[in-house]
């Protein structure tokens, strides 16, 4: 991703933070006075957002002088001392809370990712991260589950190809979507991947029949149901499993031969990982 995206997003949150001033500070803090804070890690966990904090504190000050002790996707536990930064004390905490709502968020994507990752991490499989993100902030999410372990799928919808069951509902069914997806791609002259979600055994071997894919999703595909497709598809095409698929069950499905397992809830269903910058 281009720094000028990272400078646009830290730009449009300064915006809606500050607004017309941090009137707290102006009101008690002396323009030229400096000072200096340490990030303290409360939680166990994977850090993750270390890169972006500095981003923002040097688009607020670049004088600001910052010490890096722990580095992105390393493991950390409570009371670890990620960061310390110097500098203005009223730039200091015009970034606070905007570093910490990065670096909290991402921090517990990366945690709850490396979890995930640590079910199968001597399996062949690959844990991927979905389209279930934050308007705005999926650039930073997605990075988070590569600190995390994960792979990330398609970044947006332009990407690559992927006939989920609406498209293949609205385009009147497996075959003439796959068509219709050649005829697109060839007029338009792009080089996509294609994915094909299946809703059953059946579409399985439909979809198998038709051909010129890249992977076949299994979505909500029992263990059985999985291992059988697995069978039939039989290394023609990527696999990917799908839908509500936890903790407590990744590993099963992992076991069934997939290459991928994609999980939501990496991005949608997170518990911030909990970090303060106190001042020294």
């Amino acid at each position: 991703m281009s720094d000028k995206y990272i400078y646009d997003f830290i730009k449009y949150a300064l915006a809606e933070d500050i607004g017309d001033g941090d009137h707290s500070s102006l009101a008690c803090i002396p323009k030229k006075k400096k000072g200096k804070s340490q990030l303290i890690i409360k939680d166990d966990g994977v850090l993750a957002g270390i890169d972006i904090g500095q981003k923002i504190f040097q688009a607020i000050d670049s004088k600001t002088n910052l010490d890096v002790k722990i580095i992105d996707g390393q493991a950390i536990k409570k009371g670890d001392i990620a960061l310390i930064v110097e500098g203005k004390i009223q730039s200091l905490l015009m970034a606070e809370r905007i570093v910490l709502n990065v670096m909290q968020r991402m921090s517990g994507i990366a945690t709850s990712t490396n979890q995930y990752a640590e079910k199968i991490k001597d399996l062949k499989t690959q844990i991927l991260d979905t389209r279930k993100t934050t308007p705005g902030f999926r650039y930073f999410e997605k990075k988070a589950v590569e600190l995390g372990g994960g792979v990330n799928h398609r970044m947006g919808l332009y990407d690559m190809i992927m006939l989920k069951d609406n498209h293949i509902d609205f385009a009147g069914g497996v075959e003439k979507a796959i068509r219709k997806v050649h005829k697109y791609l060839q007029k338009n002259q792009k080089m996509l991947k294609i994915e094909v979600e299946a809703r059953s055994l059946d579409e399985v071997k439909e979809i198998i029949g038709v051909g010129g894919v890249d992977r076949i999703m299994l979505d909500n595909f029992s263990l059985e149901e999985t291992r059988e497709a697995v069978k039939l598809i039989n290394g023609q095409f990527e696999t990917e499993s799908s839908g509500g698929i936890t903790h407590e069950t990744i590993r099963d499905y992992a076991k069934c031969g997939v290459d991928f397992v994609s999980v939501g809830a990496l991005t949608h269903q997170i518990k911030s990982l909990d970090m303060s910058l106190k001042a020294i």
